[in-house]
């Protein structure tokens, strides 16, 4: 009997019995604050939708006044938000019980360990897995964090429910402390006033380390040992889970990324790490009050005690509090000197530790004593969480990823030699000259290319300016800090050789090593086509072996889903990935080396989004070499890892998705599967050729897109601190990719997720009568295509296309208007194609859980799309004045919460 996946366990009996207090809580909140009228309009309105009754719902909504409307945008906001935490807090509950009754669940970590322990190479592969969410600063979360520290107030208070029921907690006082937090919230703005900044950004995200991150992991990390430890397996180095972060080093069109910014965010991860560093030992110094009168030490020990200042009569005979404090101190100075920038104070009383393996002997000498005097019970708890997360996180918790345009390292290189008399318009030079000319400055010049005296244009100077922050970082707070820098839009090698010439110019690379990996992103459907070719000559340099040789023979390169999506519809943006996983993983085996990914994945399923479980396991196989990073954003990071269960969870999952996709013997049907690979690429080809003539070559759906969809006001919301488009907001090729899947969204149609599929399925089944039952059997058959069709189920799932309707009406001629109908067609399509391959009568069938959650909450936030949609209507006809305008912000927050992944 197949395990089935946790989610199904959840009780959606006590999700509605908790929501209906909350609801209960929220409605007399809200029928005080607004009087009888009010009210009684708000709850005809959750019957008529409930209802549907549409028609209806949209003239009562209508008849509403700018000021009803402020009341009753919140109130259809809030209830999917509580309806969120509710299931949240189920879920923390369930995975907690799960575990602790030994209950076995889809991607349990002990599972996947005993099925990898039958492997010869079981040691090796436990030993260098490593998987590494990478938190971006991509902006999807629409809340403000005043917001989310509520919202973990009421999660932190429903958690007490079963303790409620069960009489062990005083029911009335429970009532009362939630009644107070849904009323505060219910009277908070949910919408910043002011857009971002990459500080806040920073600051945010960092936040989810002391709420969950650093005790999920390091938890994660000691269970991964100690399951390995029970068969047999001795794990030395192993790092399952390490972190990344894009804040504060992403400068891809966001000008407000500079030097200060990836210093800051630097320092600021530093900070967190260390006050977790300090907390930790000042228990270990108030828990380990043992006296040599009683136990003996170690002469290291001893020796270590002597170091402390801490003169007190009351510690002479305590020599590991004594040694605590000592450990203490430095640890204070280390954080005392990351808030002055990183600068060492070598006069201090007590110096800091000069890195983290400096930190961890110190542990070590209390360790080793303890253990040679049978104390070895002493040293479960904090102090085995403690050493093992300076494994993990070092002094710099989070390494940093470096991003920027292939264009703007180009217009840096040309400046340089231009500057340096080498090469007047490198830019006019072809492929072939512009590899010569850098690999040459590469091998023969060891200097760099420029000069402090020499003019600067203010890019350049604000590049070199990251570059040597850059370095500074490394030289500071280890290798670790800084490891890769991406290139956006990478089409050539001398892409790839520009960013190594501004590496050269601060001395982070040379012809032997690459400090910083150089990694291409290939991001629309013709670069991924052309990867393959692109890294082959890349790998055929000498000195490229050399830095990939100094890297431990891996090489990473990064995978775009947003604009590969936007670029050629969903079947065609996963169908490339897939293809280019297989050909660079072969590529990389002909060359004796592992060229690793980084998914640059979204939230939604039109940005690569999905179940983490499903969408790892779902590579290509043999494509995860050890390493697998993704990207994880916005909202995605509040639903992942806002609590310490959750984010346990959501980690075992990546980290037994990842082992399973190594493990021999996990490979599909090998044959069955290729032998659908060419009917795989007419299917997409198709599918394509749908998608491009809708968005490319159809006059009026530039029109729909910005008259139809909320674009507009979705980039007027101050989610991020970077632009919404890359050149302008009229055109959707520079569009980023957020804000197109963000509008869609909003509208229901949910278009990049699903368009283009029907009619690509529809033309391969009427070629052929046993077509239909051969995609049958692909779907039971081929994990890939398995995920692939499930995330169109659960797109579907979430689209509503009576609600869609009336967006179309937004538009304002017939022909605009028209574009709907087109759209409308194909969805049905796919919906029928969809529910025959799958040979399901309903969307979700597999999924009960969600099923369940859409059920319950639907009702509550279609109404918040007909009010976003009046208030849309009203702001083009100027009858919404500017106080009234951020209701329409108020509106895309609650929708964006209701689908939980809308970005």
């Amino acid at each position: 009997m197949p395990v089935k996946k946790l989610e199904a366990n959840i009780t959606q009996s006590m999700v509605k019995e908790e929501v209906h207090v909350l609801k209960e809580i929220l409605d007399d909140t809200t029928h005080k604050m607004v009087g009888d009228q009010v009210f009684e309009m708000i709850q005809g309105l959750v019957d008529l939708s409930m209802k549907e009754d549409y028609k209806q719902l949209e003239s009562v909504v209508a008849q509403l006044s700018n000021d009803e409307m402020v009341v009753v945008s919140r109130y259809f906001s809030i209830l999917p938000l509580l309806i969120n935490i509710s299931e949240d807090v189920d879920f923390a509950y369930e995975i907690n019980y799960q575990n602790n009754t030994d209950q076995d669940y889809l991607g349990k970590l002990a599972l996947t360990i005993d099925r990898v322990s039958q492997s010869d190479q079981a040691k090796e592969i436990l030993e260098h897995v490593n998987v590494v969410p990478v938190l971006t600063a991509h902006p999807t979360q629409v809340q403000r964090k005043t917001i989310l520290e509520l919202t973990n107030q009421i999660h932190h208070l429903l958690r007490k429910y079963h303790d409620v029921k069960a009489g062990v907690v005083n029911r009335d006082k429970w009532y009362t402390d939630l009644r107070r937090y849904v009323e505060i919230i219910m009277q908070t703005d949910i919408i910043r006033e002011k857009k971002l900044t990459v500080r806040n950004e920073i600051t945010n995200v960092t936040a989810y380390y002391n709420n969950s991150l650093i005790r999920a992991i390091t938890k994660l990390s000691r269970q991964y040992r100690h399951l390995a430890a029970q068969k047999g397996i001795e794990l030395d180095q192993a790092k399952p889970i390490t972190m990344g972060m894009w804040i504060g080093g992403d400068r891809d069109g966001n000008p407000y990324v500079t030097a200060e910014t990836l210093l800051l965010s630097a320092t600021t991860q530093s900070e967190v790490i260390l006050n977790y560093y300090i907390d930790k030992v000042h228990k270990l110094y108030r828990n380990f009050s043992l006296s040599t009168t009683l136990v003996d030490i170690s002469p290291a020990m001893e020796a270590l005690a002597a170091k402390s200042n801490d003169k007190s009569i009351y510690r002479e005979n305590e020599p590991y509090r004594r040694a605590f404090h000592y450990i203490k101190a430095k640890l204070e100075q280390n954080l005392v000197e990351v808030k002055n920038g990183l600068k060492r104070d070598d006069q201090a009383p007590t110096p800091s530790y000069q890195n983290a393996e400096a930190f961890k002997a110190d542990l070590l000498v209390i360790k080793e004593s303890l253990l040679a005097n049978g104390e070895d019970a002493l040293l479960t708890g904090d102090f085995n969480e403690l050493v093992e997360a300076i494994d993990i996180f070092g002094f710099y918790l989070a390494t940093i990823d470096m991003r920027q345009d292939s264009s703007v390292n180009e217009a840096c290189v040309a400046e340089l030699l231009k500057s340096a008399k080498i090469v007047d318009d490198y830019s006019a030079l072809s492929e072939k000259d512009k590899v010569k000319v850098l690999l040459k400055e590469l091998l023969e010049d060891p200097r760099p290319l420029s000069s402090a005296h020499s003019e600067k244009s203010e890019l350049l100077e604000k590049e070199l300016k990251i570059f040597k922050t850059a370095r500074f970082l490394k030289d500071q707070l280890g290798d670790q800090v800084i490891k890769q820098h991406i290139i956006s839009h990478t089409e050539s090698v001398s892409d790839m050789f520009e960013l190594a010439i501004m590496l050269k110019e601060v001395g982070l690379v040379d012809p032997e090593q690459a400090r910083v990996q150089i990694v291409p992103l290939f991001e629309t459907i013709e670069d991924l086509e052309n990867a393959q070719g692109i890294m082959e000559e890349f790998l055929s340099y000498d000195l490229v072996q050399n830095w990939i040789k100094a890297n431990h023979d891996y090489q990473e390169v990064m995978l775009g889903y947003s604009d590969s999506n936007k670029d050629g519809g969903y079947l065609s943006s996963v169908w490339t990935l897939y293809k280019v996983q297989q050909e660079l993983t072969q590529l990389g085996e002909a060359h004796g080396i592992k060229i690793t990914f980084i998914h640059g994945r979204g939230g939604t399923v039109g940005r690569g989004g999905g179940p983490s479980y499903e969408a790892v396991t779902s590579q290509p196989f043999g494509s995860i070499k050890d390493r697998i990073r993704l990207t994880e954003q916005g909202e995605i990071i509040e639903n992942k890892y806002g609590n310490q269960d959750v984010a346990y969870y959501n980690l075992e999952m990546l980290v037994s998705a990842a082992i399973s996709r190594i493990v021999p013997g996990s490979v599909d049907k090998k044959a069955e599967v290729e032998d659908f690979y060419q009917d795989m690429d007419d299917i997409v080809h198709y599918s394509n050729g749908i998608y491009r003539h809708l968005v490319f070559d159809t006059p009026e759906f530039y029109d729909y897109f910005f008259e139809a969809t909320p674009i507009k006001e979705v980039s007027s919301l101050n989610i991020g601190s970077r632009p919404a488009a890359r050149k302008t907001i009229t055109e959707i090729s520079g569009l980023r990719a957020i804000p197109w899947v963000f509008s869609w969204s909003q509208t229901r149609i949910m278009f990049p997720g699903w368009y283009g599929v029907g009619s690509a399925f529809k033309h391969f089944i009427d070629q052929d009568e046993g077509n239909l039952e051969k995609l049958q059997a692909m779907y039971q058959s081929w994990p890939f295509f398995h995920s692939l069709l499930s995330n169109v189920d659960m797109v579907l799932s979430k689209s509503n296309m009576n609600i869609a309707e009336q967006y179309a009406q937004l538009a304002e001629s017939e022909a605009v208007r028209s574009v709907f109908t087109t759209i409308r067609d194909e969805w049905q399509l796919t919906k029928d194609i969809l529910l025959a391959i799958e040979n399901h009568d309903e969307f979700l069938a597999t999924n009960p859980s969600l099923r369940a959650s859409l059920d319950y909450r639907l009702p509550y936030f279609n109404v918040l799309n007909y009010i976003q949609i009046e208030l849309i209507k009203r702001l083009r006809h100027n009858e919404l004045d500017e106080d009234y305008e951020k209701l329409i912000h108020t509106t895309i927050n609650g929708i964006a919460t209701g689908l939980r992944n809308s970005g």
